[in-house]
């Protein structure tokens, strides 16, 4: 009796703790570098001779950045993908004279 309670206590547990458990895996995420930053950019497209390139009128340009790289968050800092707290500080009262 105690093995199966064991086993559906083990089965339950994940369950009850929701997604909490993943934000703290993965809560700290973009402090890391991650694999797409060491993404490069590639040769343009060549086309064969006796073919049409394809249609770019209507292309998705990036813009390059203009001025200085931004720098990475704080440690203490939450990351852009983090929704913000959901609880609003309550306005401290007046001190009385």
């Amino acid at each position: 009796m105690k093995f199966r309670a064991g086993w559906a206590l083990a089965a339950v547990l994940p369950v009850l703790s929701g997604c909490h458990a993943m934000r703290a895996l993965t809560a700290e995420s973009c402090h890391k570098p991650q694999p797409y930053m060491k993404a490069a950019s590639i040769a343009p497209l060549k086309i064969p001779v006796g073919l049409d390139g394809p249609n770019t009128t209507d292309a998705l340009v990036v813009p390059p950045l203009k001025g200085p790289t931004p720098p990475p968050p704080a440690a203490n800092q939450p990351c852009l993908d983090a929704p913000p707290s959901f609880t609003v500080p309550h306005a401290q009262p007046a001190p009385k004279a």
